[in-house]
């Protein structure tokens, strides 16, 4: 299918940005309250908060979660995050610091149980940020998708790859035991997800035109054949609010926005945490608007998105804990 040009934004999809400004912009809650009357009832909740799941979870390192995908064949999750600094892997010549992982793309993958134990990790070296990640039934196994190739000027990733989870392993950009794919040349920011049920593959990209959504066919894709079921600009993305996590399931692509409380995102405010949901196939936002879970938590960034099948759920992620003491909470919404 062509590249298409999205549809203007719906009356809906309209408000919910109107009531997402009026909060972020200090304005009386009145103009939030007028700006959403028409929401209706929404399975997810425009107001409801999400039910907590996991609580105060810690990864192998200190540093912020960046985002998790659910194993549902074994009962288990993976997370992401970039290594802090002080650590040293088997043939570097020196420690880096947290900063420097970041620049070069360096992350740690975790392994967790259902009941937030860690149960494993390995390290992925040059490979970015990892904003967003997925996991697919590959044989009798499965295999994890991952942002890959980060930019040396930024640390985001310019392509995307797959892998099996081997715990303690150490995996280069240039390792062999990748599957490796630029499906937008000269493109950043690539961040990867899998709809296992209906195998397909959402992609995140940054060209100079801004942040675009595109749909795969996976198997079409793992065949390097990239050409996408549908390809849009993000929805929202004008905001400037941090892009947060994603997930796709049938028609549906889910994406997550926001920033951790500060100065201009007072607890106060009820923060800026944005959820969204858009029909892919057209390009529209169906539903928009700033997601009040788990206001009490500090710093309260909103950090991974991924949808568990088995219980038609959304899972949304949160930061919370001082730097380098960071923990994690997963909250869900019903679809």
């Amino acid at each position: 299918m062509a590249d298409f040009v999205p549809q203007p934004p719906t009356r809906r999809n309209a408000l919910g940005l109107a009531a997402l400004l009026a909060l972020n912009l200090g304005l009386p809650a009145s103009a939030a309250r007028a700006a959403t009357t028409d929401a209706g009832d929404d399975a997810l909740g425009r107001s409801a908060p999400g039910t907590a799941w996991l609580t105060k979870v810690r990864l192998r390192h200190g540093t912020v979660m960046q985002s998790f995908a659910f194993d549902e064949a074994h009962h288990c999750l993976y997370a992401l995050q970039v290594m802090q600094g002080g650590v040293r892997l088997p043939g570097e010549k020196r420690t880096y610091t947290h900063d420097e992982r970041a620049r070069n793309g360096d992350l740690c993958l975790n392994r967790l149980n259902y009941r937030g134990v860690l149960t494993g990790s390995m390290f992925l070296k040059g490979f970015g940020h990892g904003g967003a990640m997925g996991v697919e039934r590959h044989g009798k196994g499965t295999r994890l998708w991952t942002e890959w190739d980060a930019h040396p000027a930024s640390g985001y990733g310019r392509g995307v790859c797959a892998f099996q989870f081997v715990d303690g392993r150490v995996l280069t950009r240039h390792s062999g035991r990748l599957a490796t794919y630029h499906p937008v040349p000269g493109s950043t920011s690539n961040s990867v997800t899998i709809d296992g049920g209906r195998r397909r593959l959402l992609l995140r990209y940054k060209t100079q035109g801004g942040p675009r959504f595109a749909v795969y066919d996976l198997a079409r894709f793992v065949a390097r054949e990239f050409r996408p079921l549908a390809d849009f600009p993000q929805p929202d993305a004008h905001l400037g609010l941090p892009f947060q996590g994603m997930a796709l399931t049938g028609n549906t692509l889910y994406h997550l926005m926001g920033s951790g409380y500060g100065p201009h995102n007072p607890p106060a405010s009820g923060g800026n945490t944005y959820l969204g949901r858009v029909n892919w196939q057209t390009g529209v936002s169906q539903v928009d608007f700033p997601d009040r879970t788990a206001p009490h938590l500090s710093p309260r960034e909103p950090e991974g998105l991924a949808v568990r099948h088995s219980n038609r759920r959304l899972y949304l992620g949160f930061t919370q804990g001082a730097p380098g003491h960071r923990r994690f909470s997963l909250y869900s919404k019903g679809l």
